[in-house]
């Protein structure tokens, strides 16, 4: 035989079951949905700790960059400053030696006298008076040399020196050397020293002095042909 459950119990017995899987079932998905949300919390806090890292790696990447461009400037700048006083020392020393070859700078001129009866060649200083007449002569600050009458040479030395040559120039050279204190003029076809004016003080720029003095009657006619050489 059968044992018979009255059909109350028997539902309220299953109904208590089903109640029972109910809240199982519900139990284990709030269980789930906390992990879930734990999960999720712990996936927010590992991608806060990646990005904090990744700020604290790339800060330190740009602050190395930075102190990379600073000193790569610095480097630059120091670079360009040590040529720029290299360039100015360098530049000072030049400007030193042309000075310094300016005062030992010798000047020539040549200057054709052939035909000529009388005649200047010389230097003056640039501050000689050119609207008066004044003596020839170094104490006057010109150092000439002069032809008369045809063959007549005199150097207008302090005191003039009359001058005895061999043959009659034809061209004649004038020679100026700053640092020796030294005016010289020549024979420039046969190369043969015609006078020098020694101890000269030069005290600032000379310049050339040539007078082809009078006609006379046409005797004196020939033109000074001047051809300026530097030498160094």
């Amino acid at each position: 035989m059968h044992d018979v459950v009255p059909l109350k119990e028997g539902y309220e017995g299953e109904n208590a079951e089903l109640e029972t899987d109910i809240q199982q079932m519900i139990q284990k998905r709030q269980l789930k949905i906390e992990e879930i949300k734990h999960s999720v919390d712990l996936s927010k806090e590992e991608a806060d700790r990646e990005i904090a890292e990744g700020v604290q790696v790339f800060t330190a990447l740009k602050e190395s960059v930075e102190r990379g461009q600073a000193n790569l400037i610095n480097t630059i700048k120091e670079k360009q400053k040590t040529t720029e006083n290299q360039a100015e020392d360098f530049i000072k020393e030049l400007e030193q030696e042309i000075s310094e070859l300016k005062k030992r700078s010798s000047e020539v001129e040549q200057v054709q006298v052939k035909g000529k009866t009388g005649w200047n060649l010389g230097v003056a200083r640039e501050s000689i008076n050119r609207k008066e007449e004044i003596p020839l002569s170094p104490r006057w600050g010109n150092w000439i040399a002069w032809l008369r009458n045809g063959n007549e040479y005199e150097a207008l030395d302090a005191p003039p020196v009359l001058l005895s040559l061999k043959s009659q120039p034809q061209k004649v050279g004038v020679f100026v050397d700053y640092e020796e204190g030294l005016v010289s003029l020549y024979d420039v076809d046969a190369a043969a020293l015609i006078y020098s004016f020694t101890g000269c003080s030069f005290t600032e720029k000379l310049f050339p002095y040539f007078s082809p003095c009078v006609n006379d009657d046409d005797k004196n006619s020939s033109p000074l042909i001047i051809s300026p050489v530097r030498v160094n």
